[in-house]
Parts: C-alpha cells; sequence; structure tokens
C-alpha cells in the first residue's frame, strides 16, 4: 500500500511541475497597437526605417518630433530618439509650438531636418537620424509672412528646392530656390505651383481651398509634385500629383484625380506624407489617416506602394497597411 501511495505522490509532482514548466514556455502573446502620427515621413538609411511627423493629438505639434525605428516595416520600436523618445524637442529648435510635417535628408555627411513650427519653416541638423537635431539659427527660412510643410528637392544639377505651402487665399504651394546651407532662399525665385482649382480639390467648396503636403521626385525626365487636397479634417482628403517639365512649373495635374483616397483605402481622411522606397527598391508613400469614421484625431501612420506605369503615378491595389508598435 505504501509503494502505492509513493507511486501515485511522484506521478502527481511529476505532473505538477510539467504543468509548470509548460506555462513558463507558453508564449506572451502581444497586441499590436497603432502609431498616431501625422502628415509622416520616412527616412531609409543604412538597413533602418526612421519615422517622424506630426504628434501629441496630433494637430497640435507637440514638444518637438519623435521617431520610431523598424527593420521590416512592420514592427516598430517606442520612440527611439536621444532626447526621451524625441529626435529634435522645443528649445533646440526654432519656434516653440505647432512642430508639423518634418522632412530628414543626408547631405555633406550630416543630417538635416526641415520642418514647420510657429507656422513658419526651419532646418535643424545632427549627425545622427536619432538625433539631437538642432538649428543653428533661431530663425524661419523664409522672414515674411506665414509658411508650412516644406520639402527640399536636389536636382541632379545639384540645385535645391525648397517646395513649401504660403498661407494665402488658401494653402497653395510655392518653390523657391534654396542656399546651400537650408538657412535661406533666393526670394526673387518664389514661384506658385498649383491651389485647389478642380472639384476633387474641394469637395467643400469652401472658401479656403487647400492643396499641401508637397513631396517632389523626379521619373523619365518629368518632375512629379504629390501633394494631398481639401481640409485635413475632410473625409475627402486625398493625394494627388502633378507634373512638370521644370521645377518651377508650368504643372499640369493629373487627369485621373487623386491617386490615394478613401476610395482605394476604405480609410477617411488619408494624405499628407512621403515617398521613400525600401531595401527592395519598392517605392510606398508614407502617410496618415483619420483616427476613425467620426473622429479625426489622433491620425494613424499607414503606407502604400506606388509606382509609374509609363508616365502615370498610380497606386498598388491591395497595398496599404497601418503602422504598427
Amino acid at each position: 500500500m505504501k509503494k502505492i501511495v509513493t507511486l501515485i505522490s511522484l506521478m502527481s509532482i511529476f505532473t505538477a511541475c510539467s504543468q509548470e514548466n509548460n506555462s513558463s514556455k507558453a508564449p506572451i502573446e502581444t497586441v499590436s497597437k497603432n502609431i498616431f502620427v501625422a502628415d509622416p515621413t520616412i527616412f531609409h538609411y543604412n538597413g533602418t526605417y526612421y519615422l517622424y511627423g506630426t504628434t501629441t493629438g496630433n494637430s497640435a505639434g507637440g514638444e518637438g518630433f519623435l521617431v520610431y525605428t523598424s527593420a521590416d516595416l512592420k514592427k516598430w520600436s517606442a520612440p527611439a530618439g536621444t532626447q526621451n523618445g524625441l529626435a529634435l524637442k522645443k528649445g533646440d529648435s526654432f519656434g516653440d509650438k505647432g512642430f508639423w510635417a518634418p522632412q530628414i535628408l543626408q547631405y555633406n555627411n550630416k543630417f538635416y531636418m526641415i520642418y514647420t513650427a510657429n507656422e513658419n519653416i526651419a532646418a535643424a541638423s545632427s549627425i545622427s537620424p536619432l538625433g539631437p537635431f538642432t538649428n543653428e539659427s533661431k530663425e524661419p527660412i523664409i522672414k515674411t509672412g506665414n509658411q508650412i510643410d516644406p520639402f527640399i528637392f536636389i536636382d541632379e544639377d545639384g540645385k535645391k528646392y525648397l517646395y513649401h505651402v504660403k498661407l494665402t487665399n488658401g494653402n497653395r504651394i510655392f518653390v523657391a530656390e534654396i542656399n546651400d546651407d537650408f538657412q535661406s532662399i533666393k526670394p526673387e525665385t518664389v514661384t506658385e505651383c498649383i491651389s485647389g482649382t478642380l472639384p476633387w480639390e474641394n469637395t467643400q467648396n469652401t472658401d479656403w481651398p487647400v492643396t499641401e503636403g508637397p513631396t517632389v521626385i523626379k521619373h523619365n525626365g518629368l518632375y512629379y509634385l504629390i501633394y494631398s487636397a481639401n481640409d485635413f479634417r475632410n473625409p475627402d482628403y486625398a493625394v494627388g500629383y502633378a507634373t512638370s517639365k521644370s521645377p518651377y512649373g508650368p504643372w499640369e495635374k493629373s487627369k485621373e484625380g487623386p491617386i490615394i483616397s478613401r476610395k482605394n483605402t476604405n480609410q477617411n481622411g488619408i494624405g499628407h506624407g512621403d515617398v521613400f522606397w525600401d531595401k527592395n527598391n519598392t517605392m510606398h508613400y508614407v502617410l496618415h489617416t483619420h483616427f476613425s469614421t467620426t473622429e479625426v484625431s489622433p491620425r494613424k501612420a499607414a503606407i502604400i506602394e506606388i509606382d509609374f506605369v509609363g508616365n502615370e503615378l498610380k497606386a498598388a491595389a491591395g497595398s496599404f497597411s497601418f503602422l504598427k508598435d
């Protein structure tokens, strides 16, 4: 009888230990969450993707710019900037509010962040995409008026152009040649590119039509100005493009209308982003969407593949996906 009891006891202990060990090895389930970044840009450098954008609610613009990192565009880190997650923070920068729509580029062994603050445009630099980005000057690049949404395009001949949005009788996209230090423009070169004149660009028929968020790329000798139209709070906010044989224009808008909209993504308020190429040289457009069908903010970051079909720019069906941490 003692032997039977002992055997039963040993089996009980073994079973309990097995259950405990199995429990300890059970995988921990993690739930991916959306990244709440508006006006996003992705900078690809040395096998790492860096995501920046407007944060904190996110029309308010926060205290600077957070940066997230990823190796595969699917899993993103928590904010990884050198200053509590920030790549650029208020105090090291021009302005003290409305930190919107950054662009990152590498030039002459430095990384530059071109951004909006206080409804004006400034440029900061760093030795790392993680920051800290600091301003050599606490002055805006353009000293008169209000302008937002900067994008610097460097042409094959080395000339540099600052595309930006002037707040004048609507949000209108302009261009000017910018000097090599990225601190000032050549005022005599300021030229208007486009404004909201097509029906899809102003679906609410407002007195202040909006075209904004410019990105410029070059393909087969043509310049492509990719932009968003409508107020960002409008569910019809969408992405279109125009082409030109010169960085100054004249620009011919695509007859296809918006190439990215709620019609081909099933998302409201989709737009204002930037172009980037992944490790396989596939072209993507990173953008934001509304939070939900009833709420605008905080806006969510997402990507969609785009490509040229001849000289037309098109979005790849079924390639839309949200960015998750």
